[in-house]
């Protein structure tokens, strides 16, 4: 299936190459993790253009990049989300801009620390790199409300 979901460019700011410094060491420093994280995988044959959605220094950084892959089942359109949380990717077919993919992104988290929260098993959940155990769900949790009544409200405007 050709995925042909493109987010919101215009919630966006396209962000200088990968090799020129944006001016912001803590901007740089979230970039330089969010490219490591996605070029993990497999399916990402390289890294097209780059975009910040939001960024709050310590806390999270959302970054949208266009990929080029060899998959046709992989939008070539992909969010990650970095900082003081979790990384994840997710497909720009959930969310065409930053506040969708980050309320994307904490609804899916909310879920992982229920299961966590129940001794449940989170295999099929969004990839979480903690234990998942009632301890770090808590802490997860934290963040999460604070994401969910601070960050959130600053997206949506």
């Amino acid at each position: 299936m050709e995925h042909t979901a493109k987010p919101d460019l215009s919630s966006v700011t396209r962000l200088p190459p990968a090799d020129v410094s944006t001016g912001d060491d803590e901007l740089d420093s979230a970039r330089i993790e969010a490219r490591q994280y996605l070029e993990f995988y497999t399916w990402v044959s390289a890294i097209k253009g780059e975009y910040l959605g939001y960024g709050a220094e310590g806390i999270i950084y959302i970054f949208l990049f266009e990929i080029e892959t060899s998959r046709a089942d992989v939008n070539p359109w992909t969010w990650v989300i970095v900082g003081d949380v979790p990384p994840t990717y997710l497909p720009a077919d959930d969310g065409k801009t930053p506040f969708e993919a980050l309320d994307g992104y904490v609804g899916a988290l909310e879920v992982w620390v229920e299961a966590a929260r129940q001794g449940k098993s989170v295999a099929k959940l969004i990839p979480v790199n903690v234990d998942a155990n009632p301890a770090n769900a808590e802490m997860l949790a934290g963040r999460l409300k604070f994401l969910d009544e601070k960050i959130l409200p600053e997206l949506k405007g």
